[in-house]
């Protein structure tokens, strides 16, 4: 193979490879796209039994992961869907 058809071989394999990525990342769900994290926190904060957050993350399959502590002290899990801000099961 000369050096030509080289270099456009690696040209079309990295623009190819850009726009798989480019794709992937628009599949993607984005936390940007859906309530944001204070509102989700609020409606948690709400519940007559919230007593303190331990932690709020973000996962990429489209949802807020959430634990909390309850006034009995129990610990809760929470999955909340960032469009629609109801409690969706873990996959």
């Amino acid at each position: 193979m000369s050096k030509r058809m080289a270099i456009l071989a690696l040209g079309i394999w990295t623009g190819l490879a850009a726009v798989a990525h480019s794709q992937e990342a628009k599949d993607k769900p984005r936390a940007e796209a859906g309530k944001k994290p204070s509102m989700i926190l609020s409606e948690i904060e709400s519940r007559p039994d919230f007593a303190r957050l331990d932690s709020l993350s973000w996962n990429d399959k489209g949802y807020y992961e959430i634990e909390y502590r309850t006034t009995d002290k129990a610990r809760v899990q929470i999955n909340i869907d960032a469009t629609t801000g109801m409690a969706v099961d873990q996959d």
